[in-house]
């Protein structure tokens, strides 16, 4: 079975690697060539476009930015959609986007007689590269269970939470709870630092208590050491959060927490700090004290 992968970027890169480490026969395509040039040399096949990777492909995955970008490769011109599929096609989009425009592009694909899942991940580039990412899909369970051994090399096998849109709902009740707990501990910590008290201290502490996370545990050995680099940009974060308010408004639901952690962010992408990874919130709180988090 040849699989098509469309975004080598910090996420689609590592995935499509671990993909062409696992046996897959993979078709790539990517709007900057050099990663494309990498996938290749490590054993794809290298496409030109959208359509060309639905011509040569069964199952295609992307995984791009956001909602236009998904509309833009899947539906626009020289797109999936313009290449031979039907019966048998299935689309696999992995991006984080908007739940409705996940539902409005699986209408495009039924009517042409494929199939979609919607399945976004958790886990960041970290997970990517581990193969060790959390997906939350969106589909038919006839369609989750013929790609499910791409998704047990690229995480943990996928979790099926309904039909197309549930999956990107399920992943913007993930990205609330995350931006909650980045918030929440970041200005915790930076009390504790301005108390006087040493926060790896404090860490120790409170890890192995209610207050313990996965979050707390991933992102606060990187907060003491100022290690801010991305493994999820906090401008990705802001398009999650803001495709969950969008969503929120349209089903009557109000994220006040959430929209307040979204200016949070709003006012490091100002400072020019939103290419850092969210652990990063930390700083606006910081700035505010007048403390770093730090031994």
């Amino acid at each position: 079975m040849k699989v098509g992968f469309i975004g080598l970027g910090i996420m689609g890169k590592p995935m499509a690697k671990n993909l062409l480490k696992a046996g897959f026969s993979l078709v790539v395509h990517n709007r900057s060539r050099g990663p494309v040039k990498e996938l290749v040399e490590a054993g794809a096949e290298e496409a030109f476009s959208p359509k060309e990777v639905a011509e040569r492909s069964q199952i295609i995955i992307t995984m791009l930015p956001d909602s236009p970008q998904v509309e833009e490769v899947v539906l626009g011109s020289n797109g999936v959609l313009e290449g031979r599929i039907g019966p048998g096609f299935i689309l696999v989009d992995m991006s984080s986007i908007a739940p409705l425009v996940a539902q409005k592009i699986e209408k495009e694909v039924l009517a042409k007689g494929g199939d979609m899942l919607d399945a976004p991940v958790s886990g960041g580039e970290p997970g990517a590269i581990g193969g060790t990412l959390v997906i939350m899909v969106g589909g038919k369970p006839q369609i989750f269970e013929k790609v499910k051994p791409i998704f047990e090399v690229l995480g943990n096998g996928g979790a099926l939470v309904g039909p197309v849109g549930a999956g990107n709902i399920t992943k913007l009740v993930n990205q609330i709870i995350v931006a909650l707990n980045l918030a929440s501990l970041s200005e915790a910590m930076v009390l504790g630092k301005k108390a006087g008290v040493n926060p790896r201290l404090i860490f120790e502490a409170i890890k192995d208590g209610l207050a313990g996370s996965n979050c707390l545990n991933a992102k606060m050995p990187l907060i003491l050491e100022r290690r801010f680099a991305p493994g999820f940009r906090i401008a990705l974060h802001i398009k999650d959060l803001n495709n969950a308010l969008i969503t929120g408004h349209d089903l009557g639901v109000p994220l006040s927490f959430t929209s307040q952690v979204m200016e949070v962010m709003q006012a490091l992408r100002v400072a020019n700090e939103d290419g850092n990874d969210h652990g990063g919130l930390v700083r606006f709180f910081e700035r505010l004290a007048g403390v770093e988090v730090v031994e």
